[in-house]
């Protein structure tokens, strides 16, 4: 197809313009042949007409479809051309954020003037493995791609960065050295990258200066040697500089500043350190203040200062020559200021004792007078005489700036060579990726000899890379086996030729520097005769004869002559350097050694590399030879040589490119300005790879990609089964013309816009389908809008008919009714009249009728109330009579009465005073006396017979005497109480009266109260209502008060119901980083066991080399090596870094540095938090002693023996520990110092025997210490309990006896004595005290009880008086209740102290029994064979039990090791899976476990759990990578945690086992702690049994999940973005969504068959699924290709089906879902609308699992697949960012792949019983016997 016909109506293209370089217009009709004019339409919608240029007719470039811009790769655009390039990085910008683009092999960078987060480690891992086109353009992608070449080719890599001044080239090449770093596996390790980065402060502080352009723009090139070791790890660099701008030292232009060093120097001038410096403010220096811009925004120099003193630390250059250089520099400040005075035109001075020179040479350390002289004048020297000649006031400015120049650069490279010494490293390098961070092409309005150098750079590089580009395009047409033909592209050789080629500009210039009166106008003058009009590359300005131009590849550049020789020779004067030379200050002599000495710190490598920037010194007289020459080497010549070299070790590797732009001259932040964008575009290359893409096929499709794109052109008969022939028939058909296309092995290749051909045929096709549709869509509509119109017409019909029909019903009933309304209504108004005629008569009768009535009532009641009035007359005049009658006769008998009674006393008086009353009175009791009388003589006749009776007598007289008395006394007391009532009744009498007269009192009182009460009453009742009516208002308000009341405390309730759910959560989540936070440092740690282990293993590797052959390990020393790993984890963090130092050591041989300082780093980390809970312990510590010393200083002292026996313990246990640490390291180093590492190996006889006793005699220091320790304890109670004054007693005594005693004998055998008995004496009465001291204490427990049940009872007492009857009988039952309560917990726990006690007796029984049997045993051994013959044999009958098995497994000590190995070590979990019970290794460990119990034997339980743990790790560490493997020991780790647990006799544990399972609990050992150390290996094998199954998933996901099309058809392929790379490595296999679903299927029943806990399943479940989802997740966000509507489609299809997979597996509930949550909505957020303000508040509450970095990234990168698709407008992304501003969430972009949820282990008990397990011979355990 010809090109003129993609020149159509509506056919876009770009038309220059002068403001934005390039504009977008639109064609308004066809463009024919011959035409001059098109029509056009700008985008503003402006018409214009666009001449064609007459001459060469070349059209405008066409514009890209929409489809295509913002593509990943610059060479996968269809037209490919400037415009389009330009368009597309400025779409990639702006739009979407995004600051890389691949240009074929070129990286392009733009500097967005702003910290992004796309460099963090997340990032680093998602490229870490990825091809350079699986990914989004970044460095990244390049530094992997160089690595990963490094590593697979074996060949040396180079990343070439270049740009201009303040493009982001050393930002660029920093984040290249980090990823380095990173991936190599040393990035935590404080190694040599550390060091290349720590050395960009000190690089940029000497070497980095602001200019106009750039505030801190690098003024020289470096190249930096990464280098590697065998296994591809970081081990040392090397630095290479190029072309140090000296001139900036001495002079800067306005707005620009000195190098950084000078102006920290002068921020920190108030330092005590640099007092002697003598420095001040910047503006006080010549060489600081010529800019006059000496402070850069937002940058502190005195913080900048103290970075770069500690890089310098670091990289070990220590504060004496840090104070050196500082010196150095603050001495070429003073020297800037030493000034001269004019004597004439020839010669000058300087005044005597100039401030600024005395401080230079005081600083310096040389004479002033010798310095001054050499500064004014210059030695002369001739074949015959030497002069010393004045020099003039200019002359000796610059002869003073040139020896600041010289010396800056000396000491600049000083600095060069100590950090590429302290970069070096001592390993044999194996290979090395190298960094270059060169200038870029520059042009400025005055270009001197430095840009002349820095273009010249950049030719050599631009040359390297065409021929590399032009041979990678060679190398992939010649592997799809396409026809070659030689692409013309530029060769700027001839330019190369014109700088350094014979009789070139570099020769004439150094041919002219020889010159002894050369200069720059004869120079130039000799450039114009050799090239003028000779070359095409050269020109000369029309205005100007001191200027020249070079036709570089990017742009023309005029160079200014002036100084260009004087730069090029760059002149010291050699007495100056003499002066220099003999100075006293050390570190300046050392600058200016021989010139070996003085070059780069490269030229001391091997390679020979040479500098730069060394400058050529003037002798003052030729010296013939070799060091002559290299005495006159020019600038240009040394960096013509050093650029040789470059390019020779760039040639020698493959090289990366990385082209950073900068986008404005302002530094403003994502503002892109096309003008300048343009130039270096031009400059870098770019545009030149384009060029060579387009000249050849630069669209490159595989088969495959072609046809799922343009499937719609065929019809079904042209889709064959091979896709290839299908692909060719069908381009045959739409591309005539053979040369457009060329057919690959593997890709189809098209010429330039054929593509978008493609695409447009495409786009018509789909369109007129489009057109079909819609039309056959439309017709249906309008179809059943047609039927729906004419049903709803003909119901309109009816329903108007029916209404009209409803209306004249309507009437003929209104006019019906208002005919029976007439008449009802005329019948009511007749009725009514006659109504009120009636109730008038009726009204008037009744009136007169009530009128008669009342006459008649009133006359009645008048007759009444007369006879009534009286009535009542007569019967008071009655009573009144009545009355008087009454009182009189009353009156008359009470004093007749009176009378009567006196007469009557009278009598009385009389007969009590006369005797004869007496005496009738006792007439009775005479006789009674006479028959007494009688029957005492009666008695005394019958004496004898009757004394019986007599006696009876007698008793009964006295009771009725006593009677008798009892009667008088009883008369005598009724005769008073006669008395009294007499009394009593006047007292009665007189009360009487007195209450009759209150009666009449009251009763009027009683008058008066009730009118006052019935007046209260009303008032009352009044007052009532009121209080009643307040009191319905009250009530009211009460009730609302009520309302509101519960209304506030729901609203409490449900604000504490939602803290208390947030403080659960927080509390949850810190639970949860807790215990994540302590299983990271467990798996950290048992990496670093596991690398100990391997460092041992090399070790002894490594020892046991010298001698060849089998040779025997220690096995008592890996015991105790292992019972030392497992002790506690405290203990292997505390041995550790002695057996890191002590091993290399040993072995004596070349160790992993890097490594050593990783495990010691780690090491210190774990010390110092081993410090810190150490200091917060004893803080506790401390704590807890202050209070019980409180305590105790309150209450009495008791156990004072007992506490002076513990702190004695104590003490002596820590100074025992002391000095048994300072033996073991003295005899350690003692070892290591005398003898060879083949003695003191681990297995060597000499260390086993010294281990040995070692082990012995610690042993017997205990034993000692526990006796000495005893003995103290005795002593001090001996003391307490004897009193001072039986001691001296006893003393005394036994003086006395020993004084009698005169043999020596007698008095040891008396001393003997005594002391035995004193010891018996004391134990007694230390026992006796003893008891004594705890009967004591019971009883007062006793009384203080009993007071306190007293004081209980009397409160109870007090308490129960006041209640009434019935509550102070519910108190005491209460009480007594309690009483009984609690009388029962007492009895209670006293029970359970005797079981407790029964169990231990029992347990001691169970021991002395087992000791008397084999005491028995060994009796039975002694006893000879004779005495068992002659004993008498009795037969007797054993009847035959049936065994009942306990539960237990025995085995002999000596069968251990082959337990562990085959039950641990050499089983295979597949046939135990199947074929046996699941967990039956741990039953069996178990079961053994519980028979050492069984057995009491601590010993036998510690090595078998000690063994246990160890052939554990010992197996996953030999097949840690089989799932099958991990997943069986994970199972039978936790079951045998769970049997721990479960038979521990807790409890808590005990509550689900039967009877039988209580009875096998373990009965002598507590092993909690040995749960935690399965607990923490139980862990271990999780995080490792995570590791495999993301191993396996891991290249899965992104292909399954993202790549693959699980529903064909709906994705359909666009152009593709980016092609691959040929050095990339190509995909071993494509995985579907069924090839992960299979692989969860394989992993759930691995997990099931080995019996793995449910819980434990669904957090395998739950991690893995999170893994997919943040693999895919993460790729998502990293790859543009993959962000459209059709990938969200099949992404949600894929987590359906991942979910119908959790369903089948009953997994649901496992939390696996939520996991998937992040991805399910970015799926979502890939299909749902994204243009109005509704569908943004719909994201914002959607998207909830994402963050906002996330949400607004996929849609950044959302990409239409079709052009019926749009993008994502950059406001709708503003809107989005501006409603999640306030949501506070995670600034990081991608998720953590890495984190693994913290694991939990819920206790799960099993209902097996441990009797009914068998044990299968298969396992190889005929050894072990069921007990």
């Amino acid at each position: 197809m010809a090109a003129t016909e993609l020149y159509t109506k509506y056919a876009r293209v770009w038309i220059p313009d002068p403001e934005e370089v390039w504009k977008s217009a639109e064609l308004l009709k066809d463009y024919k042949e011959g035409d001059k004019v098109i029509q056009l339409r700008l985008e503003e919608g402006k018409d214009l007409e666009y001449c064609l240029d007459p001459k060469t007719k070349e059209l405008p470039p066409l514009r890209n479809p929409d489809i295509l811009v913002g593509e990943n790769d610059l060479t996968a655009l269809s037209y490919l051309h400037e415009p389009a390039v330009l368009h597309n990085l400025k779409v990639r910008f702006i739009d979407s954020k995004l600051i890389y683009t691949y240009c074929g092999i070129v990286l392009v960078a733009i500097n967005p003037y702003e910290q992004l987060p796309i460099y963090g480690e997340d990032i680093i891992n998602a490229y870490s493995g990825q091809n350079m086109g699986d990914m989004d353009p970044h460095i990244f992608a390049v530094a992997e791609e160089a690595y990963k070449q490094m590593a697979r080719d074996e060949r040396n890599q180079s990343i070439i960065v270049s740009g201009e001044s303040g493009a982001g080239k050393t930002v660029s090449a920093k984040y290249a050295m980090r990823y380095f770093a990173t991936v190599s596996g040393s990035a935590s390790e404080a190694n040599v990258e550390e060091k290349v980065l720590a050395s960009n402060p000190i690089m940029e502080s000497i070497g980095n200066a602001k200019t106009t352009r750039n505030d801190n723009s690098s003024r020289f090139g470096k190249y930096i040697e990464i280098g590697f070791d065998k296994r591809y790890r970081i081990i040392g660099a090397n630095m290479r500089t190029y072309l140090l701008e000296k001139s900036r030292v001495v002079f800067q232009a306005e707005e620009e500043r000195n190098y950084h060093i000078f102006y920290q120097l002068c921020a920190s001038a108030a330092l005590p350190e640099f007092k002697t410096l003598r420095l001040g403010n910047a503006n006080y220096f010549h060489y600081t203040k010529q800019g006059g811009s000496p402070v850069i925004d937002g940058i502190d120099d005195a913080k900048e200062m103290v970075h770069t003193r500690q890089a310098c630390t670091l990289l070990g250059i220590n504060d004496s020559y840090q104070m050196g250089i500082f010196r150095i520099l603050a001495g070429l400040l003073h020297l800037g200021n030493v000034g001269f005075t004019s004597r004439d035109a020839d010669s000058c001075t300087i005044p005597p004792k100039h401030e600024p020179l005395t401080i230079f040479c005081d600083l310096m350390g040389v004479e002033y007078q010798e310095m001054s002289h050499w500064l004014c004048h210059r030695k002369l020297a001739t074949a015959s005489e030497t002069y010393i000649k004045p020099i003039s006031k200019l002359q000796a400015i610059n002869a003073r700036d040139a020896l600041a120049k010289h010396i800056y650069a000396k000491l600049f490279n000083w600095i060069v060579d100590h950090v590429n010494k302290a970069l070096h490293s001592t390993v044999k390098q194996h290979s090395f990726i190298g960094v270059l961070d060169i200038y870029g092409f520059e042009t400025f309005e005055i270009n001197s000899f430095e840009q002349f150098c820095i273009n010249y750079a950049n030719e050599k590089l631009q040359q390297q890379f065409n021929m590399h580009v032009f041979k990678l395009e060679q190398e992939e047409y010649m592997k799809e086996q396409i026809p070659w033909t030689l692409i013309d592209f530029y060769d700027n050789q001839p330019c190369i030729n014109l700088i350094e080629a014979k009789l070139g500009i570099l020769d004439l210039l150094d041919e002219e520097c020889k010159m002894p009166k050369g200069s720059d106008e004869s120079w130039a003058q000799k450039l114009y005769n050799t090239h003028l009009n000779k070359c095409a590359l050269f020109e000369k300005p029309r205005m100007s004869n001191k200027a020249f131009i070079i036709q570089h590849f990017a742009d023309k550049v005029e160079y200014q002559c002036e100084g260009f020789l004087e730069k090029n020779k760059d002149t010291v004067y050699e007495e100056q350097i003499k002066v220099l030379k003999s100075s006293k200050f050390k570190m300046l002599s050392e600058l200016f050694q021989d010139e070996e000495k003085a070059l780069s710190p490269t030229s001391a490598t091997p390679s020979g590399r040479t500098l730069l920037s060394r400058t050529a010194v003037k002798p003052a007289k030729a010296r013939p030879g070799q060091a002559s020459k290299e005495h006159k080497k020019t600038v240009g010549h040394q960096f013509r040589n050093s650029l040789h070299l470059l390019m020779e070790t760039l040639n020698a590797t493959t090289p990366h490119y990385v082209r950073c732009i900068k986008p404005n001259d302002f530094k403003f932040p994502f503002t892109f300005d096309e003008k300048r964008a343009v130039q270096q575009l031009r400059a870098c290359g770019v545009l030149e790879t384009i060029r060579i893409s387009a000249a050849g096929f630069p669209s490159r499709w595989t088969y495959q990609e072609f046809f799922s794109r343009y499937r719609v052109l065929m019809k079904q008969k042209d889709v064959l089964s091979d896709r290839k022939q299908t692909c060719k028939n069908l381009l045959e058909k739409l591309i005539l013309d053979k040369d457009k296309y060329q057919f690959g092995k593997t890709k189809i290749f098209f010429r330039a816009g054929q593509v978008a051909y493609l695409e447009k045929i495409r786009a018509d096709k789909l369109r007129v389908a489009c057109i079909r549709i819609q039309k056959t869509i439309r017709g249906w509509l309008m179809r059943k809008k047609y039927l729906r119109m004419k049903k709803a017409a003909i119901t309109i019909q009816r329903y108007v008919r029916g209404y009209q029909a409803r209306c004249y019903a309507k009437f003929l009933r209104r006019t019906r009714a208002a005919i029976i309304l007439q008449k009802f209504q005329r019948m009511y108004v007749v009725r009514k009249r006659y109504r009120l005629m009636r109730a008038t008569t009726i009204v008037l009768q009744s009136l007169l009728r009530s009128y008669i009535a009342r006459n008649k009532y009133q006359r009645m009641l008048r007759e009444h109330k007369a006879i009534i009035i009286q009535k009542h007359m007569r019967g008071w005049l009655a009573r009144v009579h009545y009355r008087r009658s009454l009182k009189a006769i009353v009156y008359l008998q009470c004093c007749y009465r009176r009378m009567m009674a006196k007469r009557e006393l009278k009598k009385l008086k009389i007969e009590a005073r006369s005797v004869e009353r007496y005496k009738k009175l006792n007439i009775g009791m005479e006789n009674k006396i006479m028959q007494l009388q009688r029957k005492v003589d009666e008695q005394h006749k019958d004496y004898k017979s009757l004394l019986e009776k007599l006696t009876s007598l007698e008793t009964t007289y006295n009771t009725e005497t006593e009677k008798l008395r009892s009667d008088v006394e009883r008369f005598r007391m009724s005769e008073e109480e006669a008395k009294n009532a007499t009394n009593r009744v006047h007292v009665l009498q007189e009360e009487i009266t007195k209450l009759r007269k209150e009666l009449h009192q009251t009763q009027s009182e009683k008058k008066t109260i009730e009118e006052w009460a019935d007046k209260y009453k009303q008032e009352t009742e009044q007052l009532l209502s009121e209080l009643k009516e307040q009191n319905t208002l009250l009530k009211k308000e009460k009730e609302e008060l009520n309302r509101r009341i519960q209304d506030q405390a729901k609203e409490m309730t449900e604000t504490m119901e939602k803290k208390l759910v947030e403080e659960t959560k927080q509390l949850e989540l810190d639970l949860n980083d807790e215990r994540l936070r302590y299983q990271n440092l467990l798996n950290e740690f048992s990496r670093l066991e596991e690398r100990y282990d391997d460092l041992r293993d090399e070790v002894n590797l490594m020892v046991s080399i010298p001698k060849p052959g089998h040779k025997r390990t220690d096995s008592t020393h890996s015991s105790n090596e292992s019972e030392y790993t497992f002790s506690s984890e405290i203990t292997e963090t505390e041995d550790l870094p002695l057996r890191m130092e002590q091993e290399p050591s040993e072995k004596k041989a070349p160790l992993d540095m890097s490594l050593f300082l990783k495990l010691q780093k780690r090491v210190t980390e774990l010390e110092q938090e081993k410090q810190s809970l150490q200091d917060e312990l004893d803080r506790k510590e401390e704590q807890a002693l202050r209070t019980k010393t409180r305590e105790e200083e309150e209450r009495p002292p008791m156990r004072g023996a007992e506490l002076e026996y513990e702190s004695l313990k104590r003490q002596e246990l820590e100074s025992e520990n002391k000095k048994l640490k300072n033996e073991l390291n003295e005899l350690q180093k003692a070892l290591l110092e005398r003898s060879s590492p083949e003695v003191t190996a681990p297995g060597a006889p000499a260390y086993r025997v010294l281990l040995d006793q070692l082990t012995s005699v610690s042993e017997e220091l205990e034993v000692r210490k526990e006796e000495v320790l005893i003995l103290r304890s005795q002593l001090v109670s001996q003391k307490e309990a004897i009193q001072p004054k039986n001691t001296m007693t006893d003393s005394t005594i036994l003086l006395e006896d020993v004084q009698k005693m005169k043999d020596k004998g007698e008095i040891a055998q008396a001393y003997i004595g005594l002391k035995e008995t004193n010891r018996l004496l004391e134990s007694q009465l230390q026992s006796q005290k003893k008891s004594h001291d705890n009967e004591l204490e019971a009883l007062r427990g006793e009384i203080q009880s009993l007071k306190e049940e007293n004081n209980r009872q009397q409160q109870l007492l007090a308490q129960n008086l006041q209640l009434p009857p019935e509550a102070r009988i519910e108190a005491s039952l209460q009480h007594e209740i309690t009483r009984l309560t609690n009388e029962n917990l007492d009895l209670m726990e006293q029970l359970e102290k005797q079981d407790k006690t029964v169990r231990k007796l029992k347990k001691q029984l169970k021991v002395f029994a087992k000791k008397i049997g084999e005491l028995e045993v060994g009796q039975m051994e002694n006893i000879s064979p004779g005495q068992i013959i002659d004993e008498p044999i009795r037969p007797v009958n054993i009847p035959r039990k049936e065994k009942d098995f306990q539960g237990m497994l025995e085995y002999k000590k000596d069968d251990e090791p082959k337990l562990i190995k085959n039950l641990i070590l050499d089983l295979k979990p597949r046939g135990v899976a199947v074929n046996l019970i699941p967990g039956l290794p741990a039953y069996i460990l178990f079961m053994c476990v519980r028979h050492a119990d069984y057995l009491n034997d601590d010993q036998k339980v510690r090595s078998l759990l000690t063994s246990t743990i160890n052939g554990i790790k010992k197996v996953l560490k030999k097949r840690g990578d089989d799932v099958e493997t991990v997943s069986f020991w994970l199972s039978n780790t936790c079951r045998f945690l769970h049997c721990l647990k479960q038979y521990s006799g807790e409890e808590g544990f005990m509550k689900h086992n039967t009877p039988r399972q209580n009875e096998h609990c373990l009965t002598n050992f507590d092993l909690a702690e040995y749960r935690q150390v399965l607990s923490d290996l139980a862990i271990q094998i999780y995080q490792q049994l995570v590791r495999v199954l993301e191993n396996i998933l891991q290249p899965m996901i992104v292909s399954g999940m993202l790549e693959h099309e699980t529903i064909q058809g709906v994705s359909g392929v666009k152009p593709p973005g980016l092609r691959k790379r040929t050095s990339s490595i190509a995909d071993e296999g494509t995985y579907t969504l069924d090839s992960i679903i299979r692989q969860l299927n394989t992993f759930h029943s691995v997990m099931c068959q080995h019996g793995m806990d449910p819980e434990l399943i669904k957090q395998v479940v739950k991690q893995t699924f999170y893994i997919t989802g943040a693999v895919t997740l993460n790729n998502l966000l990293l790859r543009k290709d993959m962000c459209s509507w059709s990938k969200g489609m099949q992404i949600r299809y894929n987590v359906s089906q991942l979910e119908e997979w959790l369903r089948d597996k009953n997994l649901m509930n496992s939390g696996a879902k939520e996991t998937l949550e992040p991805l399910i909505q970015a799926a979502q957020l890939l299909q749902v609308k994204k243009k109005t303000d509704e569908d943004a508040e719909a994201i914002c509450s959607m998207c909830n699992a994402l963050t906002t970095a996330q949400i607004v990234k996929v849609l950044n990168l959302y990409t239409p697949v079709n052009e019926f698709e749009e993008r994502v407008s950059i406001s709708f992304i503003r809107t989005i960012q501006m409603r999640l501003r306030d949501r506070k969430d995670s600034p990081q972009l991608l998720m953590d792949a890495k984190h693994i949820f913290p694991v939990t282990f819920p206790f799960n008990p099993s209902s097996l019983a441990l009797e009914t397990i068998q044990i299968p011979t298969s396992l190889g355990l005929a050894f072990i016997s069921r007990v």
